[in-house]
């Protein structure tokens, strides 16, 4: 029970805190009349479950999870900045318009496709654990407490998000800082509209911290930053507005990433920090830089996928990717039943290895080449029947091989350059805690520490927790093709996989492999489980456009199946033709966001 409870923490529901938050003022939508389901408008051509066409550009192009960030990113590229600048401005906006999941209290992952060098960069620009808390400390703290909780002061670590934008732009960025961020202070300061999901979100995020109060430990800030003059969180098509968070990004504009990390900014998290209690020092902000890593790859049907090594969790789409390789998913059938148990099984090993094998590089020997191997997944393919679903799940062992959690977007320029980069506070707007005056959230990606001193993931001051947030890319034949993400916790490397299965081998465009019904699988165990835990059957959650046919069959070999909860993920893509250099752009309808070109 507590290994499937920690699985939905991190798979679905980070945004909502729905395990912490009872009915909120605000009413959550109410269920869907399943008559209501199909009474849509019929599309004349194209799939019908898609809900637009892809948007087609010769320019460049951006997709992000809110219109007024997508058109922000737009502007920068007409003005003569590039996918990096463009990408940088829409971050900034999207922490300021969609709090519920990111903002500058965060970290950020990205990969780049330079089209110069015909290369693929990757950039991790997550925080470490404060250096003050040690591992005896935190769990005398946590008392009989088996897990770090997600607020309060015990889960934040260093927001790595600012650093990074100043270290991608350093190394790829066109346009001045000052001139990137100058539409999001524009709107923080003057306004801007609530979108509806989002709106819903923010609400629910705000009662989670009030109904636990006690564990946040202090909520004066975050009331004043995030409630309107009435005490309510804004609600759709409402004006907000975040001066103090106008002031912190001006700073940042005109001071560089050192006003962030060694200025103002800084001094003020760390007074703040000693007041309520806690860890985070200005040592750990000034000490911080991001990291330049290898990103890792797998050849699937002459695609080239790469994804971030760990402490992230990218490989895990990987080890999917080479386990179902081998089946021709083509011939099964799209939304097929065949199809779904071998990607589900499929799942189910690669998230074993996640669980016991992915951690801070600089604290734990990760086996990522072997992992990632033909070999390797050859081994733990034969594990699968396609008759019957397996009980439980052990981890590999990858030794014997080598000795024989959130935004995404993406945006792409006239010179080819494509940029996939997600950003996140963890669990929905984060630890509930404000630093005086700054107008943003800090992070709880703390929580995804393990307290099993023979984890490689377990608590240590100056490490970098397990990472769920990923961003994807994908290059054919030595050329950009594919720029993609689907945040949403652990749904991110069985999201990606679905995406690329859809395009590939099913035939879908790039709307539609969004749009598509998904399935998400809960039950493994977690990177925050003891290492002696194994993975059960679990649970297949589905969308309602999964047929019922599919259904029956994936029960009929031992499969769990529950209606979908609304945690699905969020995609968001950008593909080029490599033929025409013709963008194709989509954003899906679970989220509030939208797809440009020009």
């Amino acid at each position: 029970m507590v290994r499937l409870a920690s699985a939905l923490l991190a798979a679905g529901a980070l945004m909502s805190f729905a395990e912490f938050a009872p009915a909120s003022a605000q009413e959550a939508p109410a269920a869907v009349d399943p008559r209501l389901r199909d009474v849509g408008g019929d599309r004349i051509h194209g799939s019908p479950f898609a809900t637009r066409s892809p948007v087609l550009a010769r320019h460049g192009a951006a997709a992000t999870a809110h219109p007024l960030a997508t058109q922000i990113a737009i502007d920068v590229l007409k003005a003569g900045g590039n996918a990096v600048d463009a990408a940088i401005a829409a971050n900034a906006a999207l922490g300021l318009m969609e709090p519920v999941g990111n903002g500058i209290g965060g970290d950020l992952f990205v990969l780049v496709w330079d089209p110069q060098s015909k290369q693929v960069y990757g950039l991790n620009a997550a925080g470490p654990s404060p250096q003050s808390l040690s591992y005896d400390e935190l769990v005398a703290r946590l008392g009989e407490r088996e897990t770090i909780p997600p607020l309060g002061v015990l889960p934040v670590s260093v927001p790595g998000t600012v650093d990074g934008w100043f270290t991608l732009h350093a190394r790829f960025g066109s346009m001045a800082m000052e001139d990137i961020l100058a539409p999001t202070i524009r709107y923080a300061e003057e306004g801007f509209p609530v979108t509806q999901l989002i709106a819903y979100y923010w609400d629910r995020n705000m009662a989670a911290f009030e109904n636990n109060a006690e564990m946040v430990g202090e909520l004066e800030n975050a009331r004043a930053t995030y409630l309107t003059e009435d005490g309510d969180a804004p609600r759709e098509g409402e004006i907000f507005a975040n001066p103090d968070l106008a002031n912190t990004l001006r700073l940042i504009a005109e001071g560089g990433r050192d006003a962030f990390y060694e200025g103002e900014i800084a001094r003020t998290i760390d007074a703040y920090m000693e007041r309520i209690g806690g860890y985070l020092s200005y040592e750990d902000l000034a000490n911080f830089s991001s990291d330049w890593v290898q990103p890792v790859s797998v050849n699937y049907r002459g695609y080239d996928v790469w994804e971030l090594p760990p402490q992230g969790q990218g490989i895990a789409a990987l080890q999917m990717l080479q386990i179902i390789e081998d089946y021709d998913l083509a011939e099964m059938g799209f939304m097929s039943a065949d199809a779904l148990h071998v990607m589900i099984e499929a799942k189910r090993l690669a998230y074993e290895d996640r669980a016991r094998f992915y951690a801070d590089p600089q604290f734990a020997e990760v086996p990522v080449s072997t992992l990632v191997s033909d070999e390797y997944a050859a081994e733990r393919r034969e594990l699968i029947s396609m008759e019957r679903a397996m009980d439980s799940v052990p981890h590999g062992d990858p030794a014997a091989i080598e000795h024989g959690d959130t935004t995404y977007l993406t945006v792409a320029d006239s010179s080819g350059m494509m940029v996939s980069l997600i950003q996140s506070n963890y669990r929905g707007m984060g630890s509930g805690l404000v630093p005086d005056g700054l107008g943003f959230m800090l992070q709880d990606r703390g929580e995804m520490f393990s307290l099993d001193p023979d984890h490689p993931n377990v608590y240590a001051p100056g490490k970098r927790p397990f990472h769920t947030i990923i961003p994807a890319m994908v290059t054919k034949d030595g050329e950009g093709w594919l720029s993609f993400g689907v945040m949403g916790g652990a749904m991110q490397p069985q999201g990606h996989v679905q995406i690329l299965t859809n395009i590939i081998d099913f035939g879908l465009n790039v709307q539609e492999a969004g749009d598509a019904a998904r399935w998400r699988h809960d039950g493994s165990t977690e990177p925050t489980d003891p290492v002696t835990e194994a993975g059960g059957l679990g649970v297949v959650l589905v969308e309602s456009g999964v047929p019922q046919d599919v259904r029956e069959a994936l029960e009929a070999r031992g499969h769990v199946l529950r209606n979908g909860d609304g945690s699905f993920g969020g995609y968001q893509g950008i593909l080029r033709d490599p033929e025409t250099g013709v963008y194709h752009a989509a954003s899906e309808s679970r989220k509030d966001g939208s797809a440009m070109g020009y």
